[in-house]
């Protein structure tokens, strides 16, 4: 098994641990599709399956990995599935942020007891390769917490799915772990989330970003992110501010049609050389134009990396007390404008690029008017 291992200690605030992100599932409407699209473009390795030829007569699911980061990307062979209702209503998009747990039962009924409500009961599955005990919480939208115990397991992943192999070899390109998650929540919600939160899991406020800090002339938003206690997960929560137009997080309303997943941040150790190959494998990003560059050493400072390499990929950096953080946006990975991702390096930073958030936003505001949804 590999996941991402605990190296510090659980503060005492958490309601249970979490050693981190056990896994992403996205509802999608072809998955043996998007699964060649994240091992191409992506570089993950499939490494699992489960479908009618495993005896599941309903549902399709492709698991790839790339480091310490799975993806389950699952479809319906269904009309009338709830997998194919989700979809209708919210193109593709992430329906699970999977928690690993040391005991899933004794999360969940913790969780229930500090008012978390339930998407399922404990219970457990199992093959000759051991057990895995499952159970789940609700979030914001129709996104669900589930609480993974594999400490039992040897599997490819799961009881239910089948070792599998991508057809073509896949080079990895970089992608280490899940930094972080955004949610985007409706005008009024982010705190009642951000009181999940603290409340049901024992998060703290890690930090608050208010409409002076995430606006542009047209939009705004605000921003406050939670964290458990070793800083594995970390969760921004965004809603809408007042605005002269539509915000990015009322576009994504509108299209997703409820709360739910923005966008996944994943870290890399080289920016440079991750960033190159998303291009060279045909992702797009957004684009911030090279005014951005002119005063940047003076706004940074030192860095490691050269200026040029940075123009010529567009990334971004920024400095907090801890040190600095580079950083670059996809568009959107699928034809709603809904999720998208972020891929990060972090050289001693550990906040979440505040100074970048202006040439950010205008960035997503120029391809929101080509949209026609400014």
């Amino acid at each position: 098994m590999e996941t991402q291992t605990t190296t510090t200690t659980q503060v005492q605030n958490d309601t249970f641990p979490i050693n981190g992100t056990d896994h992403l599932e996205f509802y999608v409407g072809n998955a043996k599709q998007a699964a060649l699209y994240y091992q191409h473009c992506f570089g993950y390795e499939l490494i699992a399956y489960k479908g009618p030829e495993t005896g599941s007569r309903d549902v399709v699911s492709y698991v790839l990995k790339q480091d310490k980061i799975r993806l389950v990307l699952t479809s319906t062979l269904m009309e009338d599935h709830e997998i194919a209702r989700h979809v209708a209503k919210h193109g593709d998009g992430v329906k699970v942020l999977a928690l690993w747990v040391d005991n899933a039962v004794d999360a969940y009924e913790k969780a229930m007891a500090k008012g978390a409500e339930s998407a399922f009961e404990p219970y457990t599955i199992e093959d000759e390769f051991g057990t895995v005990k499952l159970a789940a919480i609700k979030t914001y939208g129709e996104t669900i917490h589930t609480l993974v115990e594999r400490s039992s397991y040897s599997g490819a992943f799961m009881p239910g799915y089948m070792a599998k192999k991508s057809e073509k070899p896949v080079t990895p390109i970089g992608l280490k772990f899940v930094d972080h998650c955004v949610g985007n929540v409706e005008l009024g919600d982010m705190n009642k989330w951000v009181k999940f939160y603290q409340e049901v899991l024992g998060f703290k406020l890690l930090i608050t970003f208010d409409d002076k800090d995430i606006s542009t002339k047209y939009t705004a938003l605000m921003s406050k992110v939670v964290s458990n206690g070793n800083g594995y997960i970390k969760f921004p929560i965004n809603e809408p501010a007042n605005g002269i137009k539509k915000s990015q997080i009322e576009e994504y309303l509108d299209f997703y049609k409820s709360a739910g997943v923005q966008h996944i941040a994943v870290a890399t150790d080289n920016i440079i050389e991750t960033v190159s190959a998303l291009r060279n494998n045909g992702v797009e990003f957004l684009y911030v134009p090279e005014t951005y560059y002119v005063d940047l050493m003076e706004r940074i400072g030192d860095i490691d990396e050269d200026l040029e390499d940075l123009k010529k990929l567009n990334i971004l950096v920024d400095r907090d007390d801890e040190g600095y953080l580079l950083q670059i946006f996809t568009k959107p990975v699928q034809d709603r404008p809904t999720v998208f991702y972020e891929i990060i390096q972090r050289k001693g930073a550990v906040s979440f690029g505040k100074g970048n958030f202006k040439a950010l936003f205008e960035a997503i505001e120029r391809e929101q008017a080509l949209r026609g949804t400014l």
